[in-house]
């Protein structure tokens, strides 16, 4: 994060809102500042299904990640781009399945790593580990994790919420690729992004709002989603809104953030 503004003692810019903090904000945290407020009731008054979607997108990472730990026996997860812990997070979810499980989280908001010491208590059986890291430099990020998690074993990869503030452009595409390709076969990706397949107007309105305090976003359509997905076996119900993922709760209104889960083969 760049500018001048105030920042705290631990270089966290309080001038200027953060994606992390306001998304906090949806959540009904504490994590966040006045300007990421000013910003989560703009973007609310525009699009009232705001909240409901990072509550939704939250809710599809639980679901994903117990699937994936109970029904599929996975017992190590990359979760990139993780932002201000929620309780409950995903080593939580993981490994009151699997206690064993060994979690790496990598972030690169000074926020996140202000709360590393939440994000690492796991179970005694388990390894949970925080990385500073930035998700466009997967080469770091594969490096660093290699010293947790053995990538010659299967590892379920979260980009929950990412890739809608990487455009095609800055390597999105590329940046999956990498990380994907570098993991060993039975291997998972979880991801989740915004559409505007829904709401097209809101969801301009609300790309707008966030271009205004700063922060890019990009909307992908679910064949651009399914680009993401090339080469891997989709798990049922395949790309679906972030509601619909093996849920048996019929959602209030519409989300406009994609879901799936699929195996490398």
């Amino acid at each position: 994060m760049t500018g001048t503004g105030p920042r705290t003692q631990d270089g966290i810019d309080t001038s200027r809102p953060h994606p992390a903090r306001v998304y906090d904000w949806f959540l009904g945290g504490k994590d966040n500042y006045p300007v990421d407020e000013e910003l989560g009731r703009s973007i609310a008054a525009i699009d009232a299904g705001a909240p409901r979607a990072a509550r939704a997108n939250r809710a599809f990472m639980h679901r994903a990640t117990r699937a994936l730990a109970a029904e599929q026996g996975v017992r190590q997860f990359l979760d990139i781009g993780t932002g201000i812990p929620t309780e409950p997070n995903l080593h939580q979810i993981a490994q009151s399945v699997a206690p064993d499980a060994r979690v790496v989280y990598v972030d690169n908001d000074p926020i996140v790593l202000a709360h590393a010491s939440a994000l690492l208590r796991g179970t005694p059986e388990g390894v949970t580990e925080y990385v500073q890291a930035d998700a466009r430099d997967p080469g770091s990020i594969l490096e660093r994790a290699a010293r947790v998690l053995d990538l010659d074993r299967p590892v379920a990869l979260s980009l929950i919420a990412l890739l809608h503030f990487v455009a095609d452009e800055d390597g999105a595409r590329d940046l999956v690729g990498t990380l994907v390709g570098a993991l060993a076969p039975g291997s998972f990706l979880v991801l989740s992004t915004m559409t505007a397949d829904f709401e097209p107007e809101n969801v301009r309105k609300g790309i707008a709002a966030y271009a205004a305090g700063g922060v890019t976003l990009v909307a992908r359509s679910h064949a651009e989603v399914g680009a993401f997905f090339q080469g891997l076996d989709l798990l049922e119900p395949g790309i679906v809104p972030v509601a619909r993922w093996r849920s048996e709760d019929a959602p209030d209104g519409p989300v406009s953030l994609y879901g799936g889960v699929a195996r490398k083969p």
